[in-house]
């Protein structure tokens, strides 16, 4: 046997092994999408969404398996014959795992179907949710969202590849998302792009005379008193953090305290708030945080309080992460044009768009900038700095809500 040659071919055929993989994995997104879109398969893959309850629990046991036997075994058929057919067209040996990769879930399914090996269900068992959506692989939580949250969204059965591609990976029609600095050009934009989406926005803002989209409902707040929308917070679905100020050259203790007051301790206020209302299993689903901490987290942005604030307000945001009960988004914009930086070479709206187009597609780090440095460093930043404070710090057993009112009692 030639090692040197086997050697040289190993990179390729891992490549082709993995590509089956994920062809597989298309394959079955592919089959899935049309149980929702193409009438003949659609009152079989209806079958497989009226069989469980909203603790994934099962109807009946009858039922469970006629859905297995008409939605999950031909599914599993698609797939290995799509990666079979691909693998006898190229006739290269990789491609061949991708039929075996299929089989796992093709042999499942069919004692599924007969009442065998229901432990095998993993994306369905029964009970609540615990954790967050994941950003890469199918978890019972993300798929959770297909059950009950929006079934035209969220199609992807493993990796969620199929739904980052066509942006189906957050569902916004019929979501309440309240919207800080409101009344500001990002805000305004926000409201009309969410809108569009099928959103219900609720603008929250020092602001309330301000000229809203009809519509909007307006909600009036003021630094310091985060503690008084908590009752409306508790109906919200996504909360997007976006007010700020900017002192500019200013470094005079009044100027320190207002920039840390305004884009740190505020906006660390609201997000525990809303933290707070994450009570219900579904909750850990369809609730999000949003948080415009803007490219001051890695980049200069020619005002150092703004900076500072900003960047400790990103860090901490980092640490809350960790044991977050819902998914924190963090917006990591570049100079847009606004109150705040007139001259700014972005357009709020087109950031808008972007913010929502990206989310949709689960990015969890909304990076939109004209700088091509920050697409490379704040990845970097983040994936250091979240190791760094998983290794040396640990989870505290302190209620969240009793955090919030006392952070809340601090800044009155």
């Amino acid at each position: 046997m030639d090692f040197k040659l086997l050697l040289n071919q190993f990179p390729t055929q891992f490549l082709l092994q993995l590509a089956s993989i994920v062809l597989a994995e298309l394959a079955r997104d592919v089959y899935h999408m049309a149980g929702h879109y193409w009438k003949p398969l659609q009152r079989f893959h209806m079958l497989h969404h009226k069989v469980y309850r909203r603790d994934l629990s099962i109807m009946s046991l009858e039922a469970y398996k006629k859905a297995q036997l008409y939605n999950d075994v031909p599914e599993a058929l698609f797939m290995l014959g799509i990666t079979a057919l691909v693998a006898g067209l190229f006739q290269a040996p990789g491609l061949w795992l991708g039929c075996l990769y299929c089989l796992f879930f093709l042999i499942p399914a069919v004692a599924r179907s007969q009442g065998f090996l229901l432990q095998t269900d993993f994306s369905h068992k029964q009970g609540d949710l615990v954790g967050i959506p994941s950003e890469w692989l199918v978890n019972r939580t993300y798929h959770w969202r297909h059950h009950f949250d929006q079934g035209n969204a969220y199609f992807s059965g493993h990796f969620t590849l199929t739904d980052k591609i066509i942006g189906t990976g957050l569902a916004l029609k019929d979501k309440v998302v309240a919207i800080t600095g409101a009344s500001g050009a990002l805000g305004q934009a926000l409201i009309a792009e969410l809108s569009r989406q099928g959103a219900t926005v609720v603008a929250i803002t020092t602001h309330p005379n301000a000229a809203f989209q009809p519509g909007t409902r307006v909600l009036s707040w003021q630094l310091g008193a985060e503690a008084a929308l908590i009752s409306d917070l508790k109906n919200v679905d996504i909360l997007v953090i976006n007010h700020g100020v900017n002192t500019y050259g200013d470094r005079t203790p009044a100027s320190i305290q207002q920039s840390y007051e305004v884009n740190t301790f505020s906006s660390l206020r609201l997000a525990e708030l809303f933290l707070s209302t994450v009570t219900d299993s579904s909750h850990h689903a369809i609730k999000e945080l949003w948080v415009n901490t803007s490219e001051a987290e890695v980049n200069p942005a020619f005002s150092p309080l703004y900076e500072l604030s900003k960047r400790t307000l990103g860090d901490l945001l980092t640490l809350r992460r960790l044991d977050a009960p819902c998914i924190i988004r963090k917006l990591v914009l570049g100079p847009f044009k606004s109150r705040l930086n007139p001259y700014g070479l972005l357009s709020p709206q087109w950031v808008a768009w972007a913010i929502v187009a990206l989310a949709k597609r689960d990015f969890r780090d909304i990076i939109v900038t004209i700088n091509p440095l920050t697409y490379l460093a704040f990845p970097f930043k983040e994936t250091c700095q979240s190791l760094y404070f998983r290794l040396f710090t640990k989870r505290s057993d302190l209620n969240p809500v009793g955090l919030a009112e006392r952070s809340n009692g601090g800044g009155a």
